[in-house]
C-alpha cells in the first residue's frame, strides 16, 4: 500500500463568496447526488454496474457524483494484479453502510428509501432513487478550489461551504475523497477474466476522516465555512485523472448526504 499523508489547516469563516465550481458558479449551484458504488476485482457482475454507473453519468452529468468503493469479499487483488485498489476508508464505510447482500450494489446519498431494507440498493432501484434525490433543493452549496504543484505532487485544497437553510442536525460532517479514473488492471468479468479492464472513479483516500470530519461552526443561513487541506499525491496515480469528491452529510442515525460536489484535481 502506498503512503500518503494528509493535514487539515485550521478551518475559518469566511466573507467571500467566490470561484466557479467546475459546473458552473456555486451561487448556481444545484441539487448533486452522490451515488457510493461497492465493487471489487474478483466480481463477476460488477463491470455490468460500471456500467450502469457511466449510462446515469451521461444522463446527469455533473449533477451525478460517483465513486467506484472497492471493499468486502470480492476486493482482493490477484497475485499479479497490478494495484490494490482497497484502503482502509473503503473497509470503514462498507461497514458504515451495511455490507450489500448482492452484486452490483450502491448506496445513493446513503439514504435508506421507501421500501428498502438498509442503504444498500440494487442496480435496478438506482435509477429512480438519483432522480428523486436531484428534486430536493439543497441547503448547503459546496465550492472546491484545488491547487497542485507538479514538481513536488503536493495537492492544496480549500473548501467553501456556502449555507442556504439552516442545519439543526447536532452532527453534521464534511467528507473529501480523492477518486481515480483510467486505471488499467485486471477485473473478473462474465467473459472471463480481463487484463485491460479500465477502472473508473476509485477511491484512493480521503483528506477527511473516513466518516468525514465534523462541522463545528453555526450552520446557519448566509454562513460561508471554509476549511483547508494539504495533501502529497503518491507517484502512481496520475493527477489528471483524479477528482475531489466533496459532500456534507449526517454522521447520527440518518446518515443522509446533504450536498455533493466534484471537480479535476487538475483542469
Amino acid at each position: 500500500m502506498l503512503f500518503s499523508a494528509c493535514e487539515e489547516v485550521s478551518p475559518t469563516v469566511t466573507g467571500a463568496m467566490g470561484g466557479d465550481t467546475g459546473g458552473g458558479p456555486v451561487e448556481d449551484q444545484l441539487r448533486q447526488v452522490l451515488i457510493e458504488e461497492f465493487t471489487g476485482v474478483r466480481c463477476v457482475q460488477c463491470p455490468g454496474g460500471a456500467i450502469a454507473i457511466e449510462e446515469l453519468l451521461g444522463i446527469h452529468g455533473e449533477r451525478l457524483v460517483a465513486v467506484s468503493i472497492h471493499a468486502g469479499d470480492f476486493s482482493p487483488p490477484y497475485n499479479d494484479s497490478q494495484y490494490d485498489f482497497r484502503t482502509s476508508e473503503g473497509t470503514e464505510i462498507i461497514n458504515f453502510l451495511e455490507r450489500p447482500a448482492g452484486y452490483p450494489s450502491a448506496v445513493v446519498n446513503r439514504k435508506q428509501f421507501d421500501g428498502q431494507f438498509n442503504l444498500q440498493l440494487n442496480q435496478g432501484d438506482w435509477a429512480g432513487s438519483i432522480a428523486s434525490e436531484l428534486e430536493i433543493v439543497p441547503k448547503v452549496r459546496i465550492n472546491i478550489e484545488p491547487g497542485y504543484d507538479q514538481a513536488s505532487r503536493e495537492l492544496t485544497l480549500k473548501v467553501t461551504l456556502f449555507v442556504d437553510e439552516a442545519i439543526t442536525d447536532p452532527d453534521v460532517h464534511l467528507s473529501i475523497m480523492i477518486t481515480e479514473s483510467g486505471i488499467v488492471d485486471k477485473q473478473l468479468t462474465p467473459a472471463g477474466l480481463n487484463t485491460g479492464y479500465v477502472h473508473k472513479h476509485a477511491l484512493r483516500s480521503m483528506l477527511t476522516n473516513w466518516n468525514g470530519d465534523p462541522i463545528a461552526e453555526p450552520l446557519t443561513p448566509g454562513a460561508e465555512i471554509e476549511k483547508q487541506y494539504t495533501f502529497n499525491l503518491p507517484e502512481a496515480w496520475v493527477a489528471e485523472n483524479c477528482e475531489l469528491v466533496a459532500f456534507v452529510s449526517l454522521a447520527g442515525t440518518t446518515k443522509e448526504v446533504l450536498q455533493a460536489h466534484q471537480v479535476h484535481l487538475v483542469e
